[in-house]
């Protein structure tokens, strides 16, 4: 090959295949589990956004095995904080080999090593084969120091899985950080071939938010490369006309189901139980300085003290809804609602940012064994990857964040749920934008899952564009 056309070959994005035939099945693997563990194997480098319950660790934990087969390395598998345990308990079910590393590894033995995001640091990327990250789309909660330094770990490596629900709950372009990661197209070139920079300046209320969305998007991406920092200035739009090959190019890298019959397999044994999501409108108690009336709160400056002036108010009401014999889970987003609330339910236990690991892990799984009843955290802090089926009441403060919402309430709402869950949603007169955003986004995400299995069904993959294959021949009177 010659050096034009191996510099050709290192720009290709589509079609890469960089894996090999899988020598490790698990036979208790569903049938939709072992496509998927099939085609991320032999693709080598790719993402899986399946939703929660439909088996994401069992897939991981199956690719990871294989790599360590054939390379006879390691492989890393990052998790969420108190997941890791949880994860052992699946690699012994499955009967593959996993050990927990939370300060790098003392021999190379070839074996699957688990430890969460923020232990990162303690380990040397060129010791592993691949890396595995499991709910990837909690990266982008990450301060931009730990985000760059998963997705420069990752770029090392020959092999790559990430295993989300919500790859990009709401927002398209956030499916470049996954790209960037898994070795397709860089950030900045995604933008530059599918998107257009919108220039107009917003003037309604849901613009201007839906542009502040975009900013705290973007944010990860300066961490990760710095040619996209001009990408916070305007908003991101899909080019009309690009939408068709945008779509067959995130399924050229990426495979995406709600249930296993997106991928053509029976549902029969997935069915989730009925879902009640109930909003709760509190009444404050007090006005805001110099108003006579309550009012909508307008920006983040005025949701924030509207949050602190109702508090003792919202989390009383919180109070009252668990208040009953049955295990339920309470999010909150402050430091000052979790301290209350723990206060105003009995026998409730707070997980805090503050907390170890250790106690963190301790706490959750007091939760999962029924030794707690109440559990309040924030999402942020634990509404990645857990298996609480046996709650059944979810209650939450009215947020911005549809991936927060979404993800804390499949905590508890997910395959292998038995009984119907209950979702109370609390904010007050003041919060009703907040809820509005929160549709808006909701719809959003319906459409992008939709837009993916739709495009999934006709392109299984995006051949390359061979150019310039011929060799010219140079005429005999120029020698």
């Amino acid at each position: 090959m010659t050096p034009y056309a191996s510099f050709i070959e290192r720009k290709s994005q589509l079609g890469g295949e960089f894996g090999f035939a899988p020598t490790f099945m698990p036979s208790m693997l569903f049938d939709f589990q072992a496509h998927l563990v099939d085609w991320c194997v032999r693709r080598g480098r790719g993402a899986v956004f399946a939703d929660c319950g439909l088996g994401k660790s069992a897939i991981e934990l199956a690719w990871a095995q294989n790599v360590v087969e054939r390379t006879n390395k390691p492989v890393l598998l990052l998790t969420p904080i108190a997941v890791g345990a949880q994860m052992i308990g699946e690699a012994e079910k499955f009967g593959v080999a996993a050990a927990r590393a939370r300060h790098g590894i003392d021999n190379g033995r070839a074996t699957i090593y688990i430890t969460n995001y923020e232990q990162l640091h303690h380990f040397e990327p060129s010791d592993f084969a691949g890396v595995v990250c499991d709910e990837s789309s909690i990266l982008k909660h990450f301060s931009g120091a730990t985000q760059k330094h998963v997705t420069c770990s990752m770029s090392h490596l020959p092999y790559r899985l990430l295993g989300t629900a919500t790859a990009a709950p709401n927002d398209y372009i956030e499916l470049g950080t996954s790209s960037e990661a898994v070795g397709e197209l860089g950030y900045s070139d995604m933008l530059s071939r599918f998107f257009s920079q919108s220039q107009r300046t917003p003037h309604r209320l849901n613009d201007i938010k839906a542009a502040e969305t975009q900013r705290h998007t973007l944010k990860f991406i300066r961490g990760m490369n710095m040619h996209a920092a001009a990408a916070v200035q305007e908003p991101w739009h899909l080019k009309p006309h690009a939408a068709e090959a945008f779509w067959r190019w995130v399924c050229s890298w990426a495979r995406a189901c709600r249930y296993p019959s997106d991928l053509g397999f029976s549902d029969a044994r997935f069915v989730l139980p009925p879902l009640d999501e109930r909003t709760h409108t509190v009444k404050a108690k007090t006005l805001p300085d110099g108003w006579l009336f309550d009012r909508v709160a307008h920006g983040l400056q005025e949701e924030r003290e509207e949050r602190r002036r109702t508090l003792t108010e919202r989390c009383e009401y919180v109070a009252e809804l668990v208040n009953h014999d049955q295990p339920a889970v309470v999010w909150c987003h402050l430091n000052a609602e979790g301290d209350l609330l723990t206060k105003l339910i009995p026998g409730a236990r707070q997980v805090k940012g503050g907390d170890s690991d250790d106690d963190k892990e301790e706490t959750f799984t007091a939760f999962r064994t029924g030794r707690v009843r109440v559990l309040v955290t924030k999402p942020k802090i634990g509404a990645w990857g857990l298996n609480w089926q046996h709650c059944a009441h979810v209650v939450t403060f009215a947020s911005h964040s549809y991936e927060q919402y979404y993800q804390s309430v499949r905590r508890c709402w997910r395959f292998g749920q038995t009984r119907p869950v209950v979702v109370d949603v609390v904010s007050t007169e003041g919060e009703a934008g907040v809820r509005d955003n929160m549709l808006r986004k909701a719809e959003a995400a319906k459409a992008m899952f939709s837009a993916l299995v739709t495009y999934m069904h006709e392109a299984e993959r995006i051949a390359r564009r061979q150019a310039g294959t011929q060799t010219m021949e140079v005429p005999a009177w120029l020698s």
